[in-house]
Order: C-alpha cells, then sequence, then structure tokens
C-alpha cells in the first residue's frame, strides 16, 4: 500500500535543500522554534507581497533570512524603510532583544534579504495563492483550475502539472475532491524537479485547502 509522502522531503539532498540551513549542537530546541516562530512571523506580515518561500541561515555571528516574493518593492519599502522596520519588529518580538542591546557582544547579527521572483506562473506557492483568491471571490471553481493550467503551461520550463482542490466546493453541502492535470508529472521519481505549494481559500462557507504540482524536468548530479 503507497504512504504519502511530502515531495520536497522524498527528494532533499537530491534535487531539493533544506529551508533551514545551520548546524548547533547544544542551542537545537531553541534555534527550531525561532525558525517556526520566524517564518510564522514573515507569512502574515508578507501576505500583500506574493510571498513565495522562506530561507534562514545561520552561522557563528550571523543570522541571514532569505525571502523570495513576488513584489520585493512592498517589502522593501520606500529608501529600504520597510525592511528595517521588518528587522526592528523580528528583533524585538521573535529574537527578544532590546533596541539597547542590538550591538552587544555574543548577540548574533540579523540581515534580510529580498529576492524577486519574476514569473509567478513558475512558482507553486504563488500559484495556489492565486487559486486560493480566486475561489474565495466565489469564481467557479471549475473554470479556476482551468484558467490555472492554462497559464502553468504556457511556460516552457513547466512540463507537466496538477492543481487539485478540495472542500465545500462552491458551497456545496458535502466536500468533495477536484483535480485537473497536464503534461507529465512522474511523482515517485526521485531525480524529477517538482516544485509543490500549499494554500488555503477562506471562504465564507468554509475552508477550501489547494495543493499545486509542478514538473520542471529532471535533474541530473554532476
Amino acid at each position: 500500500m503507497a504512504h504519502k509522502v511530502h515531495p520536497k522531503a522524498f527528494r532533499i539532498r537530491g534535487t531539493a535543500d533544506w529551508s533551514s540551513r545551520w548546524l548547533a549542537k547544544k542551542d537545537y530546541p531553541k534555534f527550531l522554534e525561532e525558525d517556526f516562530k520566524i517564518k510564522e512571523f514573515l507569512n502574515q506580515r508578507l501576505k500583500h507581497a506574493g510571498l513565495d518561500k522562506i530561507e534562514i541561515e545561520r552561522s557563528p555571528g550571523k543570522i541571514n533570512i532569505i525571502i523570495s516574493c513576488s513584489r520585493p518593492g512592498l517589502i522593501i519599502g520606500r529608501g529600504g524603510g520597510g525592511i528595517e522596520e521588518l528587522k526592528r519588529n523580528l528583533e524585538k518580538e521573535i529574537l527578544k532583544r532590546p533596541p539597547s542591546a542590538r550591538n552587544l557582544k555574543g548577540k548574533q547579527e540579523l540581515r534580510l534579504e529580498v529576492i524577486e521572483v519574476k514569473n509567478p506562473w513558475v512558482s507553486s506557492n504563488l500559484v495556489s495563492q492565486w487559486v486560493a483568491q480566486q475561489l474565495e471571490k466565489r469564481l467557479p471553481h471549475r473554470r479556476v483550475l482551468k484558467q490555472t493550467l492554462d497559464k502553468i503551461i504556457a511556460n516552457k520550463e513547466i512540463q507537466g502539472a496538477r492543481v487539485e482542490i478540495a472542500g465545500r466546493l462552491d458551497g456545496k453541502d458535502i466536500a468533495r475532491r477536484a483535480w485537473l492535470k497536464k503534461g507529465r508529472l512522474p511523482r515517485q521519481t526521485l531525480r524529477a524537479d517538482i516544485d509543490y505549494g500549499t494554500a488555503q481559500a477562506y471562504c465564507t462557507y468554509g475552508v477550501v485547502g489547494i495543493k499545486v504540482w509542478l514538473y520542471k524536468g529532471e535533474k541530473f548530479d554532476k
């Protein structure tokens, strides 16, 4: 009997990498909790910026947070004021540092790096967020699925895609699942580069879950 495995976890160190990259022996629980809180904080604050993914890198004396999004201008702000305010809020609310203690010896330096995603239709997370927005506008789910697949497949680097939604679709009394697929999608092939993303649409009749798979060809070790 088959087991459902997260496509990224299935391919770590093959075609995918960890979203948090660091090594710790003594402070492992503390750093792990901090990473969860940082990602939760940024996901809530940066919903409007088309957030794709958040990566965290730790090294002695430094924390580097890489934010990939489709609208970086909304994060950076005028003259860099937005990103500085975001950094101050992270230090105060998550890292629990008072403003007077930022430059003390032994404190880790916090650095934020914003990367622009130029084409949102090749990112599974951004596609799933777009589907959620359309469903929240009460558009028919079949039309949304077809439009989404057409826009995805229009990109040359995408060789196959699958979009799935589940819940009380169109306000029906009984929850069900609907999905559409185009092209190839070898989900059991480890060398297959599959971008997987999820989102939730908060409709008046309940929550609808969204899953997106994008197949971008095969990767081979050099």
